[in-house]
């Protein structure tokens, strides 16, 4: 035992043991600080693959969003295509001309009745009896007569219903 406080006593062995105490608490500081950071890495890793799961759904949801705005996008501009085309094939219908020749000659007829003081009694009497042939035209012999010959049952102006004997001229 003599022996064993005289190696005590020593210097050395003080420094020794002072040197293997740090190194201890080291080595045990480090134990836990790599116990602590790998149980951080598996808590990130989780966190990881559960945000990647995440933004794949979010990706997912936004993709086929996207699909569908681009269907419906591509579904408009076919109906668009049709409608135009729709559209250019009613204005070039049969008819259409004289419909558009009759808008503008009701429009100056309008603008007739403002501006010429004398032209909206003698039109709105011209306006009434071509109403009343209409409406006789539309019952009885002229009706028959106008569905069999076309432009016989209408007449234009005011000694159209008589007869006219072109032999005595």
């Amino acid at each position: 035992m003599e022996q064993f406080i005289k190696i005590m006593q020593s210097e050395f062995v003080w420094g020794l043991l002072i040197g293997f105490t740090f190194a201890f608490f080291a080595w045990k500081s480090g134990l836990s600080t790599k116990l602590r950071l790998s149980r951080d890495v598996r808590r990130l890793e989780s966190e990881l693959r559960e945000l990647q799961g995440h933004l794949n759904t979010q990706l997912k949801i936004n993709s086929q969003g996207n699909q569908s705005l681009q269907d419906e996008l591509d579904d408009l501009r076919r109906q668009n295509e049709n409608l135009r085309v729709s559209l250019a094939g009613l204005q070039n219908k049969p008819g259409r001309a004289e419909h558009r020749q009759y808008q503008i000659t009701e429009s100056a007829v309008r603008m007739m009745r403002e501006q010429a003081p004398g032209f909206a009694p003698a039109w709105e009497k011209a306006v009434r009896q071509a109403e009343a042939e209409v409406e006789a035209g539309e019952s009885g012999l002229k009706r028959l007569v106008r569905k069999v010959i076309p432009g016989i049952g209408m007449s234009s102006g005011p000694n159209a219903n008589t007869p006219h004997d072109d032999e005595e001229h």
